[in-house]
């Protein structure tokens, strides 16, 4: 039980972060599809630092900047040039993709994957009072500082979107943009703060996937976990509470498929199953939509 709960944490602590990148951007009515490449851009950087300079530290700071810069291409394109959210999303994807696999081809000729003979392993909590919390503490006793920190990042998100004036100008960014123009708020420094922030987490997901879980890069490592994170905000209704519950939802499915790949279900149908979740989460999210406006116009009928 201990160990799966363990592997629950690992799998939906990338999760959690791209859904709280993705939460802050929908809070501002962008839809952040770009978190898939912020994510995979920064895994590879982590790596490719870490094993040039055997630090820790070098590694982690050179993620988020490769985060931050993926974010700022996207902000850039979606908020100065006027570009389609979507499509943009999708160039900054198709963009991560193709320069990490390029790099891996022409600097270190492997185009199958990073794989350093020594990586400094990130660093992890471990205390003996830790283990001591019953059911979760040997679940959180030796994960790695970002499991902790997307934990914390969780309330403290709730706070800065509802107790500070930079997250009443984002949601005010979001829900009417005249309305917010009109009180003062400069609308598009407003969202590019959200898009940044959301680069940021995006590159501590990617940092969480190479350096603590692999220790090495994989073309297209980051496997859909970006799409994940949007699904499971979502799926929350772009609150920090309901995105962490549908991705620890969609981490527990990704650790099941893990504990499931070694007995007699094909491991296509394994390694689907977080995807297969997040399908039926969406599927529910949107009957309940449907549910309510269909209520609400027989009200308005009736009135």
């Amino acid at each position: 039980m201990n160990q799966f709960l363990y592997a629950a944490l690992l799998s939906t602590t990338p999760v959690l972060l791209a859904a709280l990148a993705a939460m802050f951007t929908q809070q501002a009515n962008i839809l952040n599809v770009a978190v898939e490449g912020m994510m995979l851009t920064a895994a590879f950087v982590a790596i490719a630092v870490g094993q040039a300079t055997g630090s820790v530290a070098a590694a982690l700071l050179a993620a988020l900047l490769a985060g931050l810069l993926m974010a700022l291409v996207f902000g850039v394109v979606t908020l100065i040039l006027h570009a389609d959210p979507l499509v943009a999303g999708l160039g900054i994807n198709l963009l991560a993709a193709g320069v990490t696999v390029f790099l891996l081809e022409r600097v270190y000729h492997n185009p199958g994957g990073l794989r350093p003979d020594s990586f400094p392993d990130l660093w992890r909590v471990e205390a003996g009072w830790l283990q001591a919390i019953p059911v979760i503490g040997p679940a959180l006793n030796g994960q790695s500082i970002i499991v902790y920190l997307a934990i914390l990042l969780v309330p403290v998100s709730s706070i800065v979107l509802y107790r500070t004036p930079l997250g009443y100008a984002l949601r005010a960014a979001g829900e009417d943009e005249a309305a917010a123009r009109a009180a003062g708020i400069n609308v598009p420094r407003v969202r590019l703060i959200a898009v940044l922030f959301s680069g940021v987490l995006g590159g501590l997901a990617g940092a969480q996937l190479s350096m603590a879980t692999l220790h090495f890069f994989l073309p297209d490592m980051t496997s859909g976990r970006g799409f994940l994170g949007l699904a499971a905000m979502l799926f929350g209704g772009a609150t920090p509470g309901g995105s962490v519950a549908a991705s620890a939802l969609f981490g527990v499915a990704g650790a099941a498929g893990d504990r499931l790949q070694s007995g007699a279900i094909p491991n296509q149908l394994v390694l689907a199953l977080p995807y297969i979740a997040a399908i039926v989460a969406l599927s529910l999210s949107k009957a309940g939509v449907l549910r309510r406006i269909r209520t609400l116009r027989k009200v308005k009928a009736t009135a």
